[in-house]
């Protein structure tokens, strides 16, 4: 793999480790370095997942446990990320499973995607713990965030969250609560919301809408958006979000690229700190981080999808 970084514009360094080659760009002064533990990982940097599975959604956690969710049945599947073995644990609905987070208690919180539904599955079982109905028109329930009391799930077709309250000790609700989106966002042709994430205060979310490539900064009590200031700077085809401390990371999926954002406390302005392009990535969609790496699993939105399509994960090093 040739690694290529370029700092501020400028070809900072060349590094060689097979198979693969990427590509980045920051504002930072210095060039970045492969960690020991990337540059000859205990941990395999890509491992395929079950031909045919159309993956979309990633989660990890506890330890090196990390799941996935596919488009096109809904099965959940469970990976050591270790040695990249692993099985599925639920056969889905047949329906999709896209976003996916995961809890401290075990329990994987799933977006339903067209079936227009949330499931919350136990991951040392696999059994579904709890299902909601959150849309019974046209959907595309597309991804979820946890916060201390409640999870937050998008819809691409309808601009709403949907919100599930958690209860004493983190009780699931009976049902879940419409959050209606307003403000600066506005609903067009395509794919609206997409990742959601906290700010970095925590006290609001931050939502990706992909068609128009803008971040918004979404009030979770009254629904109302507020764009964020990003400069110049386009998420056109946006999807997956992961917010480490004040650092933004955005999947733009078609794009096969990783952007990097530095936000301020309240997340109203950020800038890019890293753009990453590498020549494993086949349309990534969502990230999620486990040591000094990110993981993203690429759906192959440009290939057409077939039982013996193969599938993979690739990870990044994570600065």
């Amino acid at each position: 793999m040739k690694v290529t970084f370029l700092v501020a514009g400028v070809l900072a360094a060349l590094v060689a480790a097979p198979p693969a080659v990427a590509a980045e760009t920051g504002s930072g002064t210095g060039a970045s370095t492969i960690p020991a533990s990337f540059d000859k990982p205990a941990y395999p940097t890509e491992f395929s997942l079950p031909d045919g599975f159309q993956p979309e959604g990633i989660a990890i956690g506890p330890g090196s446990a990390a799941y996935f969710g596919s488009r096109g049945t809904g099965a959940i599947y469970r990976a050591d990320l270790r040695t990249g073995k692993g099985r599925i644990i639920n056969p889905g609905p047949g329906t999709p499973s896209l976003g996916l987070k995961v809890d401290a208690r075990g329990r994987l919180f799933v977006a339903g995607g067209t079936g227009g539904d949330a499931r919350v599955i136990d991951t040392r079982t696999g059994k579904v713990l709890a299902s909601y109905r959150l849309a019974t028109g046209a959907a595309f329930v597309n991804d979820v965030v946890l916060t201390h009391d409640a999870a937050y799930f998008t819809d691409s077709t309808n601009p709403v969250l949907y919100k599930l309250p958690f209860g004493r000790g983190g009780a699931l609700p009976a049902e879940a609560v419409k959050v209606l989106l307003s403000g600066d966002i506005v609903y067009t042709t395509g794919i609206n919301a997409n990742g959601i994430a906290p700010t970095p205060d925590r006290r609001a979310l931050l939502v990706v809408q992909s068609n128009t490539g803008k971040l918004f900064r979404v009030n979770p009590s009254t629904g109302v958006a507020t764009l964020v200031d990003l400069g110049t700077e386009s998420l056109a085809n946006g999807d997956g979000l992961l917010l480490e401390g004040r650092t933004l990371h955005v999947v733009q999926n078609r794009l096969n690229t990783l952007t990097s954002f530095s936000l301020n406390r309240g997340a109203t302005s950020g800038k890019v700190v890293r753009r990453l392009v590498d020549d494993r990535f086949d349309v990534p969609t969502t990230v999620a981080s486990f040591r000094d790496r990110l993981y993203l699993p690429n759906a192959r939105f440009t290939t057409t999808p077939t039982p013996t399509t193969p599938y993979n994960v690739v990870a990044v090093k994570r600065h």
